[in-house]
């Protein structure tokens, strides 16, 4: 059973930083292509970036080029996005995925799998 869970998010000031996490079982880590989103109330979930299964490639969503890293570390089955300068219109709840696509572009892997999420607020 494919389990992934996300931590670090919380309060935080504009122009602050966070690292967020997400844990994977379940699945052979490495071989997943892993991304990043997020949702506001009313809205559709939004992509936010997503890494390679080996880490060599990454995808950023224009709104948070610059301000965004992801990362993983498949020896802790973890992945990570860093986001810096952070700004009100970053809060959401962000989700971490899996993608079990092999081929094609990262940016159009389609996940299969999807963590329960957590929340970002950030104040100004």
């Amino acid at each position: 059973q494919v389990q992934l869970v996300e931590s670090g998010g919380g309060l935080v000031q504009a122009g602050g930083s966070l690292r967020l996490s997400c844990a994977a079982s379940g699945l052979t880590f490495s071989l997943y292509r892993m991304g990043w989103f997020r949702q506001v109330p009313g809205k559709e979930r939004a992509f936010v970036a997503a890494i390679s299964g080996s880490g060599g490639i990454t995808y950023y969503a224009d709104s948070v080029k610059g301000r965004a890293t992801i990362s993983r570390d498949n020896a802790k089955n973890t992945v990570y996005l860093q986001m810096n300068s952070l700004k009100p219109e970053d809060t959401a709840v962000y989700y971490c995925a899996a993608s079990s696509d092999r081929a094609g572009l990262l940016r159009n892997a389609v996940y299969n799998y999807w963590g329960q999420g957590t929340q970002v607020t950030v104040s100004s």
